[in-house]
């Protein structure tokens, strides 16, 4: 591909910014904060970007760690956006090839959402700056969306209007590979609680005067199990119990459970979600209890335009892959060996654009696939074959490994938002070909239009237990960029 002026100002931006960019990530990593808890990361994300001249709205759509940036006017409008949050018990030392955590019991990051995070960042700076310098029309807008791990927040952000003036729309996220994707390649998801309540009383003295709700929580979970061998092959289920009671001599009055549930289509999610509403019903009947069902999220497949793809493919290999040292292959190596995979290193060649079948979990992007078009890009932060939420994906995450890939991520994707900035044609094709994708497809959200988003308190006391000792690990170096 012929690289633009602009595209050329941009990569040389974040060339320029490379330690503002790996500071940036390394900082994310230390918070290491979880669904609706991402405080710091959000203030620092929000705070750079208002520094260099977006306008920044903060909390939108109920969310307190969600933020829409915004720069520029008129068309076209294009959107960047990505999650940031940890996970529970994931706390990892990064840079090293063995199981040793930070802050024992901690929540951390073992995927590389702070790397999501840095890349964003860099990357809207970059665009702004090229915008700027090469007088680009158009509108650049920025989506910092928390709770990815529960499926939270962009559901809402498409329901209550934030993409409905978006022409095109990137994704960017961590992987062990660069490159892209078309076609669907997630699935639809739910996840809702479901409460039990029943009557306690003495498990020894009196309990055939009990309606216990931990029964009833049993019961659903064997029905599901049930149900399972008449599920399509392309569903599945899971499950943990949030309440069982305090202790085994109260039979329980509340018990609960939380389930996600998964298809490829949105539809099918739905109707899995209305059967367990059922089998709870039932099982509810079984122990004499009630139960209420509350959904906490739901999210529909991710599906990935064919042009936006198409220009991802030519702005990886123009920015090309990171040249790995054999430092870094050994490391990527002696890794894959704790971890019982194949000893075959880092990868050495962009990955290319091929048919791959739908993995079975959801991102909560892909509703703004199907309002808008949309592109997603992976970058090559983490070792092959790692498995996300696994400790040895978080031992790469602060080491040069990830800041070469981090590096490259935002140059591709600065690259190919200014290539739709630049050319209204694009733009057009992009739309066009979406129509095709979705066919006669009506985009309806699985949410309801009168839910509200959790609450801020969902994580709060899990998260403030362990800052204070986390926070002895926070990097002392604020990330500049220039």
């Amino acid at each position: 591909m012929e690289i633009s002026k602009a595209q050329k100002l941009a990569a040389a931006f974040i060339e320029q910014n490379r330690a503002g960019l790996s500071t940036l990530s390394d900082s994310i990593f230390y918070f290491g904060e979880i669904a609706m808890q991402e405080i710091r990361t959000a203030a620092l994300m929000t705070s750079i970007l208002e520094e260099h001249g977006f306008e920044v709205e903060r909390g939108i759509c109920g969310f307190p760690t969600a933020f829409m940036a915004s720069y520029g006017s008129g068309s076209p409008v294009v959107a960047l956006h990505t999650e940031y949050d940890a996970n529970p018990s994931n706390s990892q030392k990064s840079g090293i090839t063995h199981r040793e955590e930070i802050v024992a019991g901690a929540p951390g990051h073992c995927e590389g959402h702070n790397c999501n995070a840095a890349v964003l960042v860099a990357t809207a700076l970059a665009v702004r700056h090229a915008m700027e310098k090469a007088g680009l029309p158009g509108t650049l807008r920025i989506f910092g969306a928390p709770g990815e791990e529960q499926l939270l927040s962009r559901p809402y952000f498409v329901r209550d209007g934030r993409f409905d003036d978006v022409d095109v729309a990137f994704h960017n996220h961590v992987a062990d590979r660069f490159g892209t994707d078309v076609g669907v390649v997630q699935c639809a998801a739910m996840s809702a609680d479901f409460t039990f309540r029943g009557e306690a009383a003495h498990g020894g003295g009196y309990a055939w005067k009990a309606r216990d709700a931990l029964d009833a929580v049993v019961l659903m979970d064997a029905g599901m199990a049930q149900y399972r061998e008449h599920m399509l092959s392309t569903m599945s289920a899971n499950r943990i119990i949030t309440q069982g009671g305090e202790q085994p001599n109260v039979i329980p009055a509340v018990a609960a459970c939380w389930w996600y549930f998964r298809d490829a289509t949105a539809e099918g999610a739905r109707r899995l979600f209305e059967r367990a509403q059922k089998i709870a019903q039932g099982a509810a009947m079984m122990a004499d209890c009630e139960v209420t069902t509350r959904i906490r999220a739901a999210s529909w497949p991710v599906r990935l335009n064919k042009t936006i793809a198409e220009v991802l493919r030519a702005c990886t290999e123009a920015v090309g892959m990171p040249q790995w040292t054999e430092e870094e292959q050994r490391f990527a190596r002696e890794l894959q060996k704790q971890a019982g995979v194949p000893e075959a290193g880092l990868r050495r060649e962009i990955s290319p654009i091929t048919p791959r079948p739908m993995i079975p979990a959801g991102n909560d992007s892909g509703d703004i696939s199907w309002k808008v078009p949309m592109g997603r890009l992976m970058f090559p932060t983490n070792v092959p074959q790692t498995t996300f939420h696994h400790w040895t994906a978080g031992a790469a995450l602060t080491t040069s490994i990830a800041h070469k890939g981090s590096e490259a991520g935002a140059k591709a994707l600065a690259m190919s938002a200014i290539a739709f900035l630049e050319d209204q044609a694009l733009v057009d094709a992009a739309r066009r070909n979406f129509k095709e994708e979705i066919g006669d497809t009506v985009y309806r959200p699985l949410l309801a239009e009168n839910q509200s988003p959790p609450t801020a308190d969902l994580n709060r006391d899990l998260m403030e237990r362990f800052r204070p000792e986390m926070s002895k690990h926070y990097v002392k170096e604020a990330p500049v960029f220039r």
